[in-house]
């Protein structure tokens, strides 16, 4: 069992998503960054689909009542072991009554703490990712008790700190679809749209990222139509919203752009104030 003495920012159980529900507005949810979750499963020997921690910004502070291992990737964020600092990538031994704690933020937004087995939270609709209402909480608190599963064997003999390809942490550059709506722009908002930068707002979160720049607009609204994780919505008042893992099922704004699946974990790790830009990928 997992023991939450400090619940850091914002710190929740994920999973891949929940899946086929969306006829009913159920979110998809799941981790924000995939590569990342997969990745720290894959190093303990876990199905990619378990879950896991995804932890934003500041980290909790965690005690294990048991001994098993785990593992970190996406996001530096200085974790230590009883006060001993630990690395990402690895896959690392705990026992009981040890601590994990993190500390300054040094690169990235999210980081994913998986656990040999996988976190056991109750399972909803074929998913343990938190979302509420679909789930009591949407996040972890202070107090919270998170099960695991019971090993025979808990220690892992693996020492090496596996080399993880997280450049796209720290670029800027999101691979881009045009939208079902793209084409009603005109050439000059089509160009803007792939020559300049944006800056990511404060107002952002697993549902969406709101941009600061405004692209101007005289789109009408379409009819409530199907949007996914990804899709760049325009407003009316010409800011570009993207969706993110908890995003509705359905919108009213034109869809101007649909990110690919490795653009939205790229933006998962991305805070206030960081630059990006959009480039086009043709459909094959």
């Amino acid at each position: 069992m997992i023991r939450v003495l400090k619940a850091g920012l914002y710190t929740s159980v994920q999973d891949l998503g929940r899946f086929g529900h969306g006829s009913f507005g159920v979110p998809v949810s799941g981790v924000m960054d995939v590569q990342s979750a997969k990745f720290a499963n894959a190093l303990l020997g876990n199905p990619e689909h378990v879950a896991v921690l995804e932890i934003t910004m500041v980290g909790p502070e965690l005690e294990f009542t048991e001994v098993t291992s785990i593992c970190m990737v996406g996001a530096e964020m200085s974790p230590a072991i009883n006060g001993k600092p630990i690395k990402n990538n690895m896959a690392i031994n705990v026992f009981q009554g040890d601590r994990l704690t993190f500390g300054r933020l040094q690169k990235g937004m999210r980081c994913y703490l998986a656990v040999l087995g996988g976190v056991q939270t109750e399972s909803v609709l074929g998913s343990r990712s938190m979302y509420w209402p679909v789930t009591l909480q949407s996040k972890v608190l202070k107090g919270d008790e998170l099960k695991l599963m019971e090993m025979k064997k808990h220690i892992l003999e693996r020492h090496a700190v596996v080399r993880f390809g997280d450049s796209y942490v720290v670029s800027e550059t999101l691979e881009v679809f045009e939208g079902p709506e793209f084409n009603e722009l005109s050439k000059e908002q089509q160009f803007i749209l792939f020559s300049k930068s944006f800056t990511i707002s404060n107002h952002n979160s697993r549902m969406a990222y709101q941009l600061n720049e405004t692209l101007q607009n005289s789109l009408n609204a379409i009819i409530t139509a199907p949007v996914l994780p990804g899709t760049v919505q325009l407003t009316p008042s010409g800011q570009l919203i993207v969706l993110m893992r908890d995003c509705q099922t359905t919108g009213g704004y034109p869809r101007v752009l649909q990110l690919t699946d490795a653009s939205i974990n790229l933006l998962a790790q991305k805070g206030v104030g960081q630059k990006l830009r959009f480039v086009r990928k043709p459909y094959v």
